[in-house]
């Protein structure tokens, strides 16, 4: 019989001739809410998820689509709650710490780190001595105790390379011919790998453009698609009216916006699937937006005439209309699915020590 291959000397020497090397596997352990619930399942699989760190993810629209909102708001504020300290690089002079404030967002220097950056260049330069600095300082320090850190990045798309910036100088503007998705797919792929094995992620926005492809209608994001392939999770999203009151009556006026939101990309769940998240003007964004909608797709919530019923795993009946499904009663559904797929991971789990 031939001898099992003892791989601890080779990963002994491979760690020690390759430097920044990791071994082993290193599966997200910590995650940020969008403050959408539908919105964290169809990215993450899980209502009570959403965005990984030790990711790139990347929420890409037209202007006005709420991109900033989730990402430089929802996302930085809910990074913070969970003491994970944030690093926000705005390029499009945008981002007001008055706004900021209104989303709760800490913009304390304890808490946060804004820069006004509007170079490709100068972004990786900041990523990689921060890095640099990062392992020195940390290294040696076990995953657990190492500080977390979230960069946000608003926006790509209004980054500039430095042909951008030459051709303006000089009244020339042909254009940076393609240098800059190269930049960008080169700043987000290192990104990638510095990124990979500490307790450090990126969320970054971009624009999107219309298809002229009458066979594929879906917007498209710009800067090229290099970046789109190293990055774990892309979220593709458009501007719609919300025409509901507070009540959930249909009225003529505009009372803010419904972000269509498609997950384009992701490593967690299902690509492809949508939801249309409300973001009320007075309110602010509604993390319970959408979950009629999904339940009832998934065939939880079934229509009894003008209202929707759902079957308790105690046997209740609970019927309402559409807009009388209070958040309390979607907690419910909710945690019930939560501990179904509880039970069936355990169940899996016993058919698996049963057959070894």
């Amino acid at each position: 019989m031939a001898r099992a291959f003892d791989a601890s000397k080779f990963r002994k020497s491979i760690t020690k001739s390759v430097p920044g090397m990791s071994v082993g596997f290193r599966d997200p352990d910590t995650w940020i809410s969008t403050g959408n619930y539908t919105l964290n399942k169809l990215i993450s699989g899980e209502f009570q998820k959403g965005i990984p760190l030790g990711k790139v993810t990347v929420f890409a629209g037209e202007s006005g689509a709420g991109k900033s909102f989730i990402a430089a708001g929802n996302i930085v504020k809910n990074a913070q709650d969970q003491g994970i300290f944030v690093v926000l690089i705005d390029s499009e002079n945008a981002l007001d710490e008055t706004w900021l404030h209104a989303l709760d967002v800490d913009t304390t220097p304890e808490k946060l780190l804004k820069l006004s950056v509007s170079m490709i260049d100068d972004v990786a330069k900041i990523i990689s001595d921060f890095m640099k600095g990062y392992r020195d300082d940390h290294g040696d320090t076990p995953d657990e105790d190492r500080p977390k850190v979230l960069f946000v990045i608003d926006s790509l798309g209004m980054m500039m390379t430095p042909t951008d910036v030459d051709q303006f100088n000089r009244g020339d503007m042909k254009g940076d011919m393609g240098r800059k998705p190269k930049a960008l797919n080169a700043l987000v792929r290192n990104s990638v790998n510095m990124f990979g094995q500490h307790n450090i992620g990126m969320v970054a926005t971009n624009h999107t453009y219309a298809s002229q492809d009458m066979f594929d209608p879906d917007d498209k994001i710009s800067g090229g698609q290099g970046f789109i392939y190293a990055s774990s999770i892309v979220v593709a999203m458009r501007k719609l009216k919300l025409k509901v009151d507070a009540d959930g009556n249909k009225t003529s006026q505009v009372h803010g916006i419904r972000a269509a939101c498609k997950v384009m990309k992701t490593r967690y769940s299902k690509p492809f699937e949508s939801v249309q998240v409300e973001i009320p003007y007075e309110t602010g964004m509604n993390p319970y937006s959408g979950l009629v909608e999904f339940f009832e797709a998934k065939g939880l919530l079934i229509k009894q005439g003008n209202r929707l019923k759902y079957n308790t795993k105690s046997g209740e009946e609970v019927i309402e209309f559409r807009k009388n499904w209070s958040p309390e009663k979607l907690d419910i559904i909710m945690n019930e699915w939560n501990e179904d797929n509880l039970e069936d991971e355990k169940h899996g789990l016993e058919q698996v020590e049963s057959e070894v």
